[in-house]
């Protein structure tokens, strides 16, 4: 039995595309971590940026960072954090009796108020939010090192024991949610903690598993 030619090698501009493809490949997968701790620092600095720019005389761009980052977040003020103002924080009887917000409004409409200056202005991510992408930015960084450190691969997190993490956000945020009691700062920081470290301990094991496997096949058709 004849057997079949195998395909004929690259040769020209196809060979460098592959090549140039590969290198790059090559040099994502040993850098993934890098890129992916930028982005949820950015991530998590922008929203910080929306009350500083409205401070600063900039407030149709701090606004733009407000309006671009409701989708991901409800923004409502009494679940949010402050600055430039005396507290860090104000209940929404609190900022019924400032005459800021109306008893009549909804949460469409506490959602458009930014702040006024003699409260401070907020930021554009909730108190929950921003516990749980700052601890996804700090669980990297530690990430990196203990990479670094150990010999062996780390383990990810067990499926039984991310979602045991994911519960105390759940009832937290589901009885918030339905109006049976209204949460604090405490409990939205701990809540949001704890989820953003499940997410860094399940996926980023894993995420260097199937990048070390793309680096080693680039590697391979780079030599």
């Amino acid at each position: 039995m004849n057997e079949q030619p195998g395909p004929a090698p690259l040769t020209g501009w196809r060979r460098t595309l592959v090549l140039t493809v590969d290198r790059w490949i090559y040099f994502l997968s040993k850098r993934w971590l890098i890129f992916f701790n930028l982005a949820v620092a950015l991530y998590l600095f922008l929203p910080v940026l929306a009350p500083v720019l409205t401070v600063a005389g900039a407030p149709r761009v701090g606004k733009a960072l407000y309006i671009a980052y409701r989708p991901a977040c409800h923004q409502l003020p009494e679940r949010s954090l402050f600055l430039f103002g005396p507290k860090l924080t104000y209940s929404l009887e609190e900022l019924h009796g400032a005459g800021l917000i109306s008893p009549q409004d909804g949460p469409l409409a506490r959602q458009r108020f930014l702040g006024a200056p003699g409260i401070g202005f907020k930021i554009a991510l909730c108190q929950r939010d921003i516990a749980l992408y700052g601890t996804m930015f700090i669980a990297g960084l530690a990430f990196g090192v203990v990479r670094t450190l150990r010999k062996q691969p780390v383990r990810p997190l067990p499926l039984w024991l991310f979602g045991l993490l994911l519960v105390p956000m759940i009832a937290d945020g589901g009885t918030q949610l339905i109006m049976l009691r209204e949460s604090n700062l405490v409990l939205r920081t701990i809540t949001g903690a704890l989820t953003g470290f499940a997410c860094v301990w399940l996926l980023y094991p894993h995420l260097q598993a199937a990048f070390d496997d793309l680096r080693i096949q680039a590697e391979a058709r780079v030599r």
